[in-house]
């Protein structure tokens, strides 16, 4: 579950740790279905085992870990990315049997690092210069769903047949939105989810992006949503407050705060869509007008 505001939330929750030395990793062996990992435990190990935390970036969804270059190693990132059940954690974990990763940090003020998945589907990578470029650089990921533009978006889906909300999924056009921000970010531009991207035009382009730059710009200062499973935490283990804001995710057959009208609920590629019926313009009846 966790899109930019969860995964932005994550990474400012550890950038403090930027400085500290790494004194200990491991990875708690359990019954749990184990993570994907690039390279394995033991690598893993030898090779974080001493280096400094240069700072903590995101790329998409993605936390990404620099550390300071060692010996004639150049600097190497630490990429984790949460998916759907995955936590970054400096306080206590909500289970210990989901622990996958435990850095231990030369810090009495801060003395660990968590990795949690409750579900095992995030995964652990770590990456040279190239390898960073390769899963998070251009040809990867498009613009950041903060700053992406109109003319970006346009560039990058308008002459797709997709349904609008199901491109803006696609983390090589805008790296960040997923299901909950797509709902929402269309919402706010009062575009139906179902209209083909080939049909908007620039002000519409214009509008989405808009609204995908405030949207995810307050959800990350409400430090992102703690949907209905409560899964999802910041690092000091606090439930994010973003969900008291949604206006159709998860709201199915309740009246819209706009209109009054009744939320809507539909499955597009595998995935639940909320919408206004009425404050979404259907792309049947004004196509033209889009």
């Amino acid at each position: 579950m966790p899109e930019l505001p969860e995964v932005e939330t994550m990474r400012r929750g550890i950038a403090h740790l930027a400085g500290l030395r790494i004194g200990s990793v491991a990875f708690p062996r359990g019954t749990v279905r184990p993570l994907s990992m690039q390279p394995g435990p033991r690598p893993l190990q030898q090779r974080l085992t001493g280096r400094t935390v240069a700072a903590v970036h995101r790329f998409g969804k993605r936390v990404a870990i620099e550390l300071e270059g060692r010996g004639r190693s150049g600097r190497e990132w630490l990429v984790i990315e949460p998916r759907m059940t995955g936590l970054m954690l400096v306080a206590d974990p909500p289970t210990l049997a989901h622990v996958r990763m435990e850095i231990g940090l030369e810090s009495q003020q801060h003395p660990r690092l968590l990795f949690w998945d409750r579900r095992g589907l995030g995964t652990i990578r770590l990456l040279d210069e190239r390898g960073l470029a390769a899963a998070c650089g251009p040809d990867r990921l498009g613009p950041d769903g903060l700053v992406i533009t109109g003319d970006e978006l346009r560039e990058r889906l308008g002459d797709s047949r997709r349904a609008v909300k199901v491109a803006l999924l696609d983390q090589h056009a805008v790296a960040g939105i997923g299901n909950i921000y797509a709902a929402e970010i269309l919402f706010a531009a009062g575009i139906d989810p179902r209209v083909p991207c080939r049909r908007l035009n620039a002000a519409r382009w214009e509008q989405i992006a808009a609204a995908a730059r405030g949207i995810l710009a307050e959800a990350v200062r409400l430090e992102g949503s703690t949907i209905t499973d409560e899964t999802y935490k910041t690092a000091d283990n606090r439930s994010g407050q973003f969900q008291l804001q949604h206006r159709v995710y998860g709201h199915e057959g309740e009246p819209c705060r706009e209109c009054g009208t009744a939320i809507l609920r539909i499955v597009q590629t595998q995935r639940s869509t909320f919408f206004c019926p009425q404050c979404q313009w259907h792309h049947r009846r004004r196509c033209r007008r889009l």
